[in-house]
């Protein structure tokens, strides 16, 4: 089965920003920060890009907004498999910057995850890939890291990326949208999709890099 995914890296960077002033460290966009992975130094968006190819994944759409000049610098020759699009309009939401990914993938599930997430291993991506084809129905369900119960999920806490699903099911939802992802999720939920929690592989992968402290504490413990 060959799947595509959608990195969305788009965002305004409004928190982290806000954290790394009233911290007195310099202003630096998230995704552009500086990651350990294995060997190497990467950013943040290219140790998450790596870790979502690493799961066998057939291409790798990222979204970009604000910032794409300098996050293309970063990316320019990351791996082939890599497509980049950019947001007509950099001012909008995350669904919308999803849809716009799902737009351009070609197979009919797609993983979906966020660019600031680079503590994500490609073990927990595989995981979540192979728990969607272990359901009954997988064309009708989503599979997502959970962020609280595992299994088949009985409450939508706390849904949000990385998840996979059918593309057709994403788009239908996200269209004529423009909001966090996590009402949409709710209303998938809500709709009788059923979602299966996969568990992670080590508790770093459950935290969000929103401010500078997340970053700090991420590196300190990853």
């Amino acid at each position: 089965m060959l799947i595509s995914s959608v990195i969305t890296a788009a965002g305004r960077n409004f928190r982290m920003e806000n954290s790394q002033i009233k911290e007195g460290s310099p202003v630096k966009n998230k995704l552009l920060l500086p990651f350990p992975s294995e060997n190497s130094i990467n950013t943040v968006i290219e140790t998450t890009i790596n870790n979502v190819l690493s799961s066998d994944v057939d291409e790798c759409i990222v979204v970009l907004g604000h910032f794409a000049a300098n996050i293309k610098k970063v990316l320019a020759n990351i791996d082939d498999r890599v497509k980049i699009i950019e947001n007509e309009n950099i001012n909008v939401d995350l669904s919308t910057s999803l849809l716009n990914g799902l737009k351009n993938c070609k197979n009919k599930y797609v993983l979906c995850s966020a660019g600031d997430q680079p503590t994500i291993s490609s073990k927990t991506y595989k995981n979540i890939i192979n728990s969607l084809f272990n359901l009954k129905t997988p064309e009708k369900s989503i599979s997502i890291l959970r962020r609280k119960d595992s299994g088949l999920l009985k409450s939508p806490e706390g849904l949000g990326m990385p998840f996979i699903a059918n593309k057709d099911i994403l788009i239908k939802y996200l269209s004529n949208e423009d909001s966090n992802l996590n009402p949409i999720l709710r209303k998938i939920f809500k709709d009788q999709f059923p979602f299966y929690g996969v568990e992670e592989d080590n508790s770093m992968e459950l935290i969000n890099i929103n401010n500078y402290k997340d970053y700090k504490f991420v590196l300190n413990n990853f």
